[in-house]
Parts: structure tokens; C-alpha cells; sequence
């Protein structure tokens, strides 16, 4: 998962808080230089065109890359001959290198900038793909593990640059339609993606799968499946390809060569920040764990639809395909939200109804069988939608010169996106699957709708004298 672009930035904010530099013009009190502004601000929108269409490809790609972990624990089910637990060790390695390097990307940048960190982000990207590549063909395990942790990685440093930069890039009362634009382009992405790869690589895998039970032989079976394997050869030769062609373009294109600034402080609350500890401020860390707990429910629904859809005993081809319902519903709740915030309900108001709406389908899921407990289960991924653009600024909200450690800590939350599928697969061996799926998924709804209704509200801790 890939997680959902950084929406910390909100027409309501300051230019500080979008990063120094916007060049977001101010507005007098006279009706001329009002007309001025609106006019400069029309001229800016139109001259960030380019780069905004150049950033919107790149939220595909995050979208794309991410929601291929859904498909490919089918995949190497089958290729590798493992159980589910093994299997689940894909999102595990791709998520885990958040947790590792949000801290070391930020330091990435503030040497490189944000275009050239882009840059090295996609190329980090294309040489994970090929050592995918590589050892998935030659079916060695812990090498196709690698391959993902080093897609992780590249896409770690990818999204730690591009996420600020969409905020930075122009005025800050514009910055909700550059972030809606970028966040359609993630979750039409992430449709696509299991779509693709399942046309590519894992059409008629109930036949083939027949054929693999019925080989005769040993070396039969084997040759059947280093075959399979071999077909995601050239899929990701040719991505890794795109990406490394991506990277040179970014690298030269015009695109601003923006750096984050020192932003100045507001309010009393930010200006008191500045003297105080990070771990003086419990609605960042209450808020680093509901981060946690959501992304492990969005890839819950998202990657771990299909093996939940085989527990009924369903068809392959049919849950190949699960992953891109979810996705569906997700984008159709971006929208939603969209349309919704602030207009109708604040960001922690409907931060709580979608939690509470979570625990809804959950138990929905647990009390129905076969595709209508998977139809719930793909509605999960509507009530998941805005989660992180509600999370994000709720826990980053006046953290001072705290605020790009504190969002780095939030991005290491992405790491629940490892643990809870993996959970899952553990679980399920133990009990009924869809009792491990209700265990998991209603308490951290409960945990969210928490944060939603008051743990967002916990004021810092006094400092000491």
C-alpha cells in the first residue's frame, strides 16, 4: 500500500505550513489588488500545469507498484509452493522498508533536493524490479524478497520527496486539487494494477493449477512451475526499464528544485513547540499508532481479499481479480471525501464515522459466507479511503520543528502494513479465518474512531522547567 498521498496541507493553512516559498500571494483589503491576486493565482495554477501532470504520473506508479503485492502473494503461493504464512512474507518485506528508511530518506533529501531525490527514488525502483526479476525466474525465495524490499526502499525515498512537494509546488489555498488530482491518479492506479498483472501473468490459473496436481512426475511439476515463475521476466524487465527512463526524465526536466525550509511558526501552540521534547506530544504518538493500525487494515483488504476469498473455496480466477474490487471502493470513497470535507463533516468527524462504518462491514464480513463476505470485505476499502488524509494532519498538527520528525515517524506507521497481513496468515491457522479477520480488524476500527473522537484532542505535555 502504497499509502495514499500526504494531504498535511489544506487551503486553511499558511504558506509556513506548506512549506516557505509558496509564493502564494497575499489579499488587501481593496478590490483591485484582490482582482491581482486572483488573477496571479490563475497565471500560477496554469504555469504548474506541466509539472502537476509530471507528478500525477508518479502517483500512478505508486499506486501501481504498491497494489501488485494483492496479485503477487497468489503468485508466489503457486510459483514457490508455499503456505499462506510464507506467502504473506511479500507485503512483509515491501512495507518493512518504510520502517526502516523514512528517517534515512528524509536525510536523502535534504542533501538532494526533492527532483533528484525523485530521481534516485525511481532508479533505486528499477534495480529492485530486476533483481525481482531475476530471482523469481531462478525461483530463489529470499532473492524475490529483496527484489521488493528494494522496490520499497526506492519507493520510500519516491514518496517521502513527492508527497511535500505537491503542497510546495504552488499556492497553499490551492494545494486539496493538486492532492485530489494526485490521489485519483494513486487509487486508478491501483485498480489497474492487479488487472494487469493478472492478464499478464495469472490468467487460467485454475487450470494450470489442475495441471501442477496432476504432473506426473516430480520433474514434471517443477518444469510446470518454473515456467509460471518465468513469465513475470518480462513484466518487470520492461517496468524496470520504464522506471530507470522515468528517472532521466525527471532528473531533466524543468520541474522546480524545490527544498523544505526552516517554516516559521503561527500560532502560540506552534511557537511553544519549538522549546519543547517530540515526546511531549501524545496526539502524535496515539497518532503514529492509528497511522499503524490503518495501513494494516488497507492492506488487509486490499492484499489479503484474495486468500480471504480462497478460505470459501473459490475459484483463482475469480479471486485474482479481488484486489482491484477494493481498490475500486477505495476510489469511489476518495471522492466521496472529497466531496464531503469540509464541507459537511470536519476531517476527525468523518475520520470516526469511517471507522465506525469499518466495524460495520467487519462484523458484516464474519456474519456472511462466500462472495458476500468478500463484497464486504471489498467495501472495506470505501470506509479506508480517507483515513490517512484525516490521520496525517490530525497527528502532525502544530509539532513546530517538530513537524518532519514527526511526519517521518508517521510514515514508519506504514510498517502495520507488514505486520497485520502477516498476523493474519498466522492466525488463520489457529482458528477460523474469518474469526482471525474480525479479531484484527474490529479492535483497531474501535482504536481509529477513538483517535477520530477525542485522541487526535490530547494537548501537549507541559515541558519541564
Amino acid at each position: 500500500m502504497a499509502p495514499p498521498p500526504d494531504e498535511s496541507c489544506s487551503p486553511r493553512q499558511d504558506a509556513a505550513a506548506c512549506g516557505a516559498g509558496t509564493g502564494a500571494p497575499s489579499v488587501s483589503g481593496t478590490a483591485r489588488v484582490a482582482v491581482t491576486s486572483q488573477t496571479s493565482n490563475r497565471d500560477a495554477e496554469s504555469s504548474l500545469f506541466g509539472p502537476i501532470v509530471t507528478i500525477g504520473v508518479l502517483f500512478f506508479i505508486f499506486g501501481f507498484v504498491t497494489w501488485l503485492n494483492g496479485p503477487l502473494i497468489t503468485f508466489v503461493k503457486l510459483a514457490f509452493d508455499l503456505d499462506d504464512v510464507n506467502a504473506f512474507l511479500v507485503p512483509m518485506a515491501f512495507y518493512l522498508s518504510y520502517f526502516f528508511l523514512a528517517l534515512p530518506s528524509s536525510a536523502v533529501l535534504r542533501r538532494t533536493g526533492m527532483k533528484k531525490g525523485m530521481a534516485l527514488g525511481l532508479f533505486v525502483m528499477a534495480a529492485g524490479a530486476v533483481v525481482f526479476g531475476h530471482f523469481t525466474t531462478a525461483r530463489q525465495y529470499p532473492g524475490t524478497l529483496t527484489g521488493l524490499f528494494v522496490i520499497g526502499a526506492g519507493l520510500s525515498l519516491l514518496q517521502t520527496a513527492s508527497n511535500p512537494y505537491v503542497c510546495i509546488l504552488g499556492p497553499s489555498e490551492s494545494a486539496a486539487r493538486r492532492i485530489a488530482v494526485m490521489g485519483i491518479c494513486n487509487k486508478f492506479a491501483g485498480v489497474l494494477a492487479p488487472l494487469v498483472f493478472g492478464a499478464l501473468v495469472l490468467y487460467g490459473l485454475d487450470h494450470f493449477d489442475a495441471r501442477v496436481k496432476a504432473a506426473p512426475t516430480p520433474a514434471a511439476r517443477e518444469a510446470l512451475l518454473d515456467a509460471f515463475a518465468a513469465q513475470v521476466y518480462g513484466p518487470y524487465m520492461i517496468m524496470a526499464g520504464l522506471l530507470a527512463a522515468l528517472a532521466i526524465w525527471i532528473a531533466r526536466s524543468n520541474l522546480p528544485d524545490v527544498r523544505t525550509q526552516d517554516a516559521g511558526s503561527s500560532s502560540a501552540t506552534e511557537i511553544s513547540a519549538q522549546h519543547q521534547s517530540i515526546f511531549r506530544f501524545p496526539h502524535l504518538w496515539l497518532g503514529v499508532l492509528c497511522l499503524f493500525l490503518y495501513v494494516g487494515l488497507e492492506v488487509l483488504a486490499g492484499d489479503a481479499i484474495g486468500i480471504y476469498g480462497a478460505g470459501f473455496g473459490l475459484p483463482l480466477d475469480a479471486t485474482r481479480l479481488f484486489t482491484s474490487y477494493t481498490l475500486f471502493a477505495m476510489l469511489v470513497g476518495y471522492v466521496a471525501g472529497l466531496l464531503l470535507i469540509p464541507k459537511f463533516a470536519s476531517q476527525q468527524a468523518y475520520l470516526a464515522i469511517s471507522a465506525a462504518l469499518g466495524v460495520v462491514l467487519a462484523i458484516g464480513a464474519y456474519l456472511t459466507t462466500g462472495y458476500v463476505s468478500v463484497g464486504f470485505i471489498a467495501s472495506l476499502g470505501f470506509a479506508n479511503a480517507m483515513m490517512w488524509p484525516a490521520i496525517f494532519p490530525l497527528a502532525i498538527r502544530d509539532l513546530g520543528r517538530h513537524t518532519e520528525t514527526g511526519s517521518a515517524l508517521l510514515v514508519m506507521g506504514v510498517v502495520g502494513g507488514a505486520l497485520m497481513p502477516y498476523a493474519f496468515a498466522l492466525l488463520k491457522q489457529h482458528i477460523d479465518f474469518q474469526l482471525a479477520y474480525l479479531i484484527l480488524a474490529v479492535p483497531s476500527y474501535l482504536y481509529i474512531l477513538h483517535y477520530g473522537l477525542s485522541g487526535h484532542s490530547h494537548a501537549p505535555a507541559p515541558a519541564a522547567k
